[in-house]
């Protein structure tokens, strides 16, 4: 047999060969990576979901920590008639500090402006608390530092620091929810 014969005959056979091999890989490969890509798109959108939640969670949170060292919620649970104002100054600061201390890990999942918020009301409601109680004897029975807080919170209702940190995290949960951040 002619070599040159034997090679067409031998080329008849592996030139389809190769074609149908060439498009089987590249069809494979296409269909494997859209299938990747598809996959990848699924674990970013639970990703997203996950992520989604636990901000909001953290956001509930630190909403619940402002409403729980507001002083029209932290009195009724930590005053006792029998305490003094050096007693009540010290379980209202104790209750803030606690309460700050449980939410602290919420500051991962919040902005760095809710946060600085959150830490300036905690502040701000400590100041005020330790500042009216200098002003009256240690001694004295807790309820007149109870009547001084309540005669400060009916002065300035629209600017306590708790209303304002209130309003900021509600417009940033506002913009978490619209835009899914």
């Amino acid at each position: 047999m002619d070599p040159l014969v034997a090679t067409l005959e031998i080329l008849k056979y592996t030139i389809p060969s190769l074609v149908v091999l060439i498009a089987c890989y590249l069809i494979v490969k296409k269909f494997l990576v859209s299938e990747i890509q598809r996959k990848q798109l699924a674990i970013f959108k639970d990703t997203q979901d996950t992520t989604l939640r636990l901000k909001l969670q953290a956001y509930e949170r630190l909403v619940l920590f402002i409403e729980r060292i507001s002083p029209r919620q932290l009195i009724p649970r930590v005053y006792n008639p029998a305490m003094t104002v050096r007693d009540l100054q010290l379980a209202m600061s104790h209750s803030i500090t606690g309460e700050f201390e449980h939410n602290m890990s919420q500051q991962i999942y919040v902005s760095n402006n809710v946060w600085e918020t959150v830490k300036n009301v905690k502040e701000q409601e400590l100041n005020m608390v330790n500042r009216l109680a200098q002003t009256l004897n240690p001694d004295a029975p807790a309820r007149e530092l109870h009547a001084r807080i309540l005669d400060v919170l009916q002065k300035a209702e629209d600017d306590l620091p708790t209303n304002v940190a209130l309003q900021i995290i509600n417009n940033e949960v506002t913009k978490v929810l619209s835009f899914g951040m």
